[in-house]
């Protein structure tokens, strides 16, 4: 970009109303979720559903889900870790002085830390702890006998396993994984301006996507989407950071880089791979950490 230009745009941002993104927004995160609910048998299903009715905030999420059921719950939940980024009952470890211990939760952190992981040009973890989160959740998931932990855990899980899918939560440090980048989109007017990585969070469809047209988006990606080899936590990473090279867009627009036609469609065609990838992903990990919970008479 020419200086001039540059210049321009940087003194835009605060105009824009940049702010960081965290995740996939609430739309993707229920699609992953539906998706690996499709995955999960009848037992698992029961176990995941029992384990959630524990949790302090579930009423909260059998109000969102309006009557449609135990998956419609399970994919209320995959937000909450998003949610309470703004819930004043938690705090922000890094800036903020706790919060008061509430009945039901073992810990009142907003742990943003956990929802990705920042990498420098020579792939070399710099900042965040997704991966590393994942595999500590599926182990408690396993084994833990503390009560109320598993209620705890299970939102988070379903939550990262779906994160660690979006290309930018495996970014550059140098550039805040996309968020200090930002860009024209002609194709929301509602934000026009985003920085990238939100950019990539809104592709799945609208946040409040529910009911009906988020179980027919399910079908419609289950039909056209193959399984995907299922791998482990450093596949997915690695396949989320490899992604990189076509996450940002290359042609200009009057100020800022330009979302065209030609990678929107790709974006969009990559973001619905990734949803898929994740939901299956996730569905075969909790099948495999409830099974082996249930075999070894845990508690």
């Amino acid at each position: 970009m020419p200086p001039m230009r540059y210049f321009l745009a940087l003194l835009l941002m605060p105009l824009l109303g940049i702010t960081n993104a965290l995740a996939w927004n609430a739309a993707g995160h229920r699609l992953v979720a539906l998706i690996a609910w499709e995955q999960l048998s009848p037992a698992s299903r029961e176990f995941v559903t029992g384990e959630l009715a524990r949790h302090p905030d579930h009423a909260r999420w059998v109000a969102r889900a309006g009557g449609r059921g135990d998956a419609a719950i399970f994919a209320e939940a995959s937000t909450w870790p998003d949610d309470i980024r703004n819930d004043p009952r938690f705090f922000d470890e890094t800036r903020d002085p706790p919060t008061g211990q509430l009945p039901g939760y073992p810990d009142m952190a907003r742990h943003k830390h956990w929802h990705y992981v920042d990498l420098d040009r020579h792939g070399q973890a710099v900042e965040g702890e997704i991966d590393t989160e994942i595999r500590r959740l599926a182990r408690l998931s396993r084994s833990t006998s503390k009560n109320g932990q598993i209620s705890y855990d299970l939102p988070w899980l379903i939550h990262l396993v779906a994160d660690l899918h979006q290309p930018l939560h495996v970014g550059y440090h140098e550039d805040d994984g996309g968020n200090a980048v930002t860009v024209e989109n002609p194709f929301n007017p509602r934000v026009p301006f985003p920085n990238l990585h939100q950019y990539w969070d809104d592709l799945p469809g609208p946040p409040w996507l529910r009911g009906t047209r988020l179980e027919k988006k399910v079908q419609r990606l289950l039909s056209e989407y193959p399984p995907p080899q299922p791998g482990n936590v450093a596949t997915w990473r690695a396949e989320s950071h490899a992604l990189l090279t076509r996450a940002y867009p290359t042609e200009s627009g009057s100020l800022l880089p330009m979302v065209s036609e030609s990678f929107h469609r790709e974006a969009s065609k990559i973001a619905e791979r990734r949803i898929v990838d994740a939901g299956y992903r996730l569905g075969w990990l909790l099948e495999t950490e409830i099974t082996a919970r249930v075999s070894r008479g845990t508690p």
